[in-house]
């Protein structure tokens, strides 16, 4: 029997939802969540949001609003595991017992991490000024999320896929130090047609900019909050390219592929800006109105939606929890009953000299170590198109080597 793809994605609860979650990870989603062969899980990154939010009640907010919003936009809470990262009491436990595994030369190379510490460095200050340990061990923490369920797919933009590989990496790690296949390697599902939307001022939309749309703006505020993005000078009827606009680039998120072609149209044949702006606004609307009404309805009954979230998390426990418990035995976390017999198999296997491979990204392409048990590089190889390629050419190596020792 040919068990289901998983696919997990999870929306860090920091803030108000806005139309760039909305396009770039709620919509998507949930159209992924209605294919028979797939199991998606949904959660709220509540862990995720105390690196970067020290305000309790901003994260029991966003909490709040972020859940409803998936389920006004359609989730179907029976269908999927749709759940709150803090409830799963499994995660931290995993994360823990990964960070044991994981290189700390691995986590120096966080883009995240590199990025503050350069930051700190071109203001001459101490790299790691302000730098908690949070946001160093972010990886282990996201790994543990993806491992924790053996999800096979995890959708996520293109500056997101080295957390998908570093969870690869750990994954592997674990499962070679413990003899087993224990985690099954995720792949980052990147979709190309789905859009990252500019913010008001032309950047990725983003709250870390404060240049977001919130999602659920009445539609008075909505048609304010667009008349506000930043645009040329370009004056009415001066033909304008709508492949360098903002407008355009969020629009064409919402409309259909006749929309997109009538307001290519429009820019060749000089539409004014405010216009512009008003056939946005009017767009997103007519998309957004109908499940307003039932995001206002739910954000209302907090009690409703936390019986929603720990009905998913009871079910979610249920796969995470005896899953953490082989892997606590494989550990070594174990009852003093444990069978001598296994411990003994265990023994055996352990004194073996064993190979690893390891896939990581060299430029624009991928390439493989084969490391014995000191961590010597026995072969390397680059220039592979995609993980998988290299993966598959590092275990022929391996194979390679263990047959010729």
């Amino acid at each position: 029997m040919i068990s289901k793809t998983r696919i997990l994605t999870g929306i860090t609860t920091s803030g108000t939802p806005h139309l760039g979650n909305y396009v770039g990870a709620i919509r998507p989603a949930i159209a992924a969540s209605r294919d028979a062969d797939a199991e998606s899980f949904y959660f709220l990154a509540d862990y995720h949001a105390l690196i970067k939010c020290d305000d309790p009640a901003r994260i029991q907010r966003s909490t709040l609003e972020i859940a409803a919003s998936w389920l006004a936009c359609g989730l179907d809470p029976a269908k999927v595991y749709f759940y709150r990262q803090s409830d799963i009491r499994e995660i931290p436990e995993l994360t823990w017992m990964l960070t044991c595994v994981t290189a700390k030369g691995l986590l120096n190379r966080a883009h995240a991490y590199k990025a503050a510490t350069d930051a700190n460095r071109a203001q001459g200050e101490d790299a790691d000024a302000g730098v908690t340990a949070g946001l160093y061990m972010y990886p282990a923490l996201m790994a543990a999320d993806i491992l924790i369920f053996n999800a096979n797919k995890v959708p996520v933009g293109r500056d997101q896929v080295q957390h998908i590989e570093m969870a690869r990496d750990i994954g592997q790690r674990f499962n070679h130090l413990y003899g087993g296949e224990y985690f099954v390697l995720p792949e980052a599902a990147i979709e190309e047609n789905v859009a990252t939307l500019p913010g008001l001022d032309g950047r990725k939309m983003s709250k870390s900019y404060n240049n977001t749309i919130p999602l659920w703006l009445p539609a008075k505020e909505l048609r304010k909050a667009i008349l506000g993005i930043v645009t040329n000078s370009l004056a009415p009827g001066e033909a304008k390219n709508p492949d360098d606009s903002n407008i355009f680039s969020i629009y064409q998120a919402f409309a259909s592929a006749e929309e997109t072609a009538a307001m290519r149209q429009a820019y060749a044949d000089g539409i004014g800006w405010g216009d512009a702006k008003q056939k946005l606004f009017e767009r997103i609307d007519a998309e957004l109105a109908p499940m307003r009404e039932r995001y206002e309805a739910l954000v209302a009954k907090p009690a409703e939606i936390e019986d929603i979230l720990h009905a998913g998390a009871a079910r979610t426990r249920a796969l995470a929890g005896p899953f953490l418990d082989k892997l606590r035995y494989a550990a070594g976390l174990r009852d003093l009953r444990a069978s001598a017999e296994k411990e003994t198999k265990s023994a055996a296997r352990s004194e073996k000299p064993a190979l690893q491979p390891v896939v990581f990204r060299e430029a624009d392409a991928f390439a493989f170590k084969v490391l014995d048990a000191k961590r010597n590089v026995l072969k390397t190889q680059g220039g592979f198109a995609d993980a998988k390629a290299a993966m598959a050419a590092a275990r022929a190596a391996m194979e390679a080597v263990e047959a010729a020792q």
